[in-house]
């Protein structure tokens, strides 16, 4: 059996990647990451059988975190990255076994791969396709990928030294779960709902994170331009890594910019001290393949949104660190005390052209919960007074699909009296438009990562109690969100279970819904996909 897998948005024919993935990995990497995550089942049905007390288990949670987020959408395509930490999660496996007795052992908690050639030849029997009930294998699939978006969310709070053990417990019970065959399709969608629950308190804990750390976000305009200074590009979403960054690069006349999701590191106030961070340059992640060639410095991935590089050229520019990995690339590993040496991507970058300058002027974000409570009575007035008739949550991931550009024109011929909230790189199909604003508040708030959807969904609940309201969907809220990857499905569960409906999700539904469950979204929970702008307008206005 080849490769199989449709986590993400733009999987082959929106059924699923086969030969190789859309997003560039192999059938290789593909197998060592199913792998990977049957691994991680293993583990989990140890500490859930053994009732081992996660509090106990700290190189074992972070690990587990680490690794689902390396098998997220354009995160490690270096296969022997993968390796190692299948063979570190073998190790980590057998360690807990030592202290348990489980009877009736699944296969993932006895299994041995030693060499690549083993686990090759392993992963082509514990694949995606393995589980043959497609409407099972369907929600397990949803449970795993709002897992990776989890784990995502958590290892970042992690890394700022905030941990809630109960999210730790509940990835080790989630992913157990899919291993047990005598759970019901009813089963399963509670545990998606579960899912969901424990996506906002995960969400909770890296805004905690980011706040008490960095400060909360606040009005903020961006330069897009650039200066005549040898620079360095950071993409990805890990402000741990960032703040290394900048404080290795003080003094040294090496300017540093944020790429795609790494924007809304400029809203927070601890990063404004450091003169030498200049702006955003570009725009999505996609847009890479274009916007490096340009930029002409070194560049820095501290999380997914990798794409296969066009030249060796810009291969021998990137430098990786974190769950992210590409062959060739150099990758930058933490000490025990998480501390990063960026020392020869300064040296790199010191050697190299400053970027070429593709636009000018700024972007206006850091509209976060905190920003938008302090505008409250603003907000409030305009409502009531009818100067907003309502606000569209636009969250989430941009794509290459030219169907995107559905969300531009979306946004382009939304009613005047109209404002966007927005969280997540799909802003930039729309953030750089002049929609103006309504009586000083901007029509497009930026609440920033698509973490920060938490944000958009505080904001909801906050305004349904200032309205007297007993049902966040009475509020005169549409949400019409694009995905791509899975820290987005966690986004979208995490609605769900705080009882948003009605949410239209494109450019296209997940290719992992089966038929039956795709039906019990749209029943339950009123999913559906976008049609045409105009029509889709005037649906959400009514």
């Amino acid at each position: 059996m080849g490769m199989f897998c449709y986590q993400c948005q733009e999987t082959a024919g929106g059924k699923g990647c086969t030969v190789r993935g859309v997003c560039g990995k192999n059938e290789e990497v593909a197998k060592l990451q199913d792998l990977l995550i049957y691994t991680l089942k293993g583990i989990s049905q140890i500490v859930v059988s053994g009732k081992l007390d996660v509090k106990n288990l700290d190189n074992a949670n972070y690990q587990v975190l680490n690794s689902l987020f390396m098998t997220i959408t354009n995160a490690s395509f270096n296969a022997d990255y993968i390796i190692n930490q299948i063979k570190k999660m073998l190790s980590i496996r057998d360690d807990l076994k030592k202290s348990v007795t489980i009877e009736n052992s699944h296969d993932a908690v006895i299994f041995t791969a030693d060499t690549k050639e083993v686990m090759l030849e392993k992963a082509v029997n514990i694949g995606v396709l393995s589980t043959e009930n497609e409407d099972v294998r369907s929600l397990r699939e949803m449970i795993i990928y709002g897992l990776k978006g989890m784990a995502a969310y958590t290892e970042h709070a992690t890394n700022i030294g905030k941990e809630n053990t109960e999210i730790n417990a509940f990835i080790y019970e989630a992913l157990a779960a899919t291993l047990d065959d005598s759970l019901s399709a009813d089963d399963l969608v509670a545990l998606t709902l579960k899912t969901g629950e424990y996506g906002v308190k995960a969400m909770a804990l890296l805004d905690e994170a980011n706040t008490s750390k960095y400060g909360n976000p606040e009005i903020t305009s961006v330069n897009i331009g650039v200066r005549n200074n040898p620079a360095i590009l950071i993409s990805g979403h890990d402000l741990t890594d960032l703040e290394q960054l900048l404080e290795q690069t003080k003094g040294t006349g090496v300017d540093v910019y944020t790429h795609s999701e790494m924007l809304p590191a400029h809203y927070y106030p601890a990063f404004k001290k450091y003169d030498n961070f200049v702006g955003n340059y570009g725009n999505a992640w996609w847009k890479q393949l274009e916007e490096f060639e340009t930029f002409k410095g070194a560049i820095l991935f501290t999380t997914n949104c990798i794409v296969p590089p066009k030249s060796e050229e810009i291969r021998n520019r990137i430098f990786t660190t974190g769950s992210c990995g590409y062959p060739e690339c150099k990758h930058i590993e933490a000490d025990e005390n998480g501390k990063k040496d960026f020392s020869e991507v300064i040296e790199l970058a010191k050697k190299l052209p400053s970027p070429q300058e593709i636009e000018t002027g700024s972007i206006v974000g850091g509209f976060a919960h905190n920003q938008v409570f302090a505008l409250a009575d603003k907000v409030v007035e305009a409502v009531k007074s009818g100067a907003v008739k309502k606000f569209f949550v636009m969250a989430g991931c941009d794509g290459r699909m030219k169907s995107r550009s559905y969300y531009t024109e979306f946004a382009e011929k939304l009613p005047k009296d109209t404002i966007i909230l927005t969280a997540g790189c799909a802003k930039y199909r729309y953030n750089k438009l002049n929609l103006g604003d309504i009586g000083g508040i901007p029509r497009v708030l930026d609440a920033g990562q698509c973490n920060d959807s938490y944000s958009l969904a505080v904001i909801a609940l906050k305004l349904k109690e200032v309205f007297g309201l007993d049902d966040v969907n009475k509020l005169p809220i549409a949400y019409n969100i694009a995905w791509y990857e899975q820290k987005a499905v966690i986004v979208l569960l995490a609605l769900l279970y705080l009882g948003v409906k009605n949410i239209h999700l494109g450019p296209t539904l997940p290719g992992f819904l089966s038929p039956n469950v795709a039906k019990v979204l749209v029943e339950k929970f009123g999913i559906a996909g976008i049609g045409e702008v105009d029509s889709d307008i005037e649906l959400f206005m009514s």
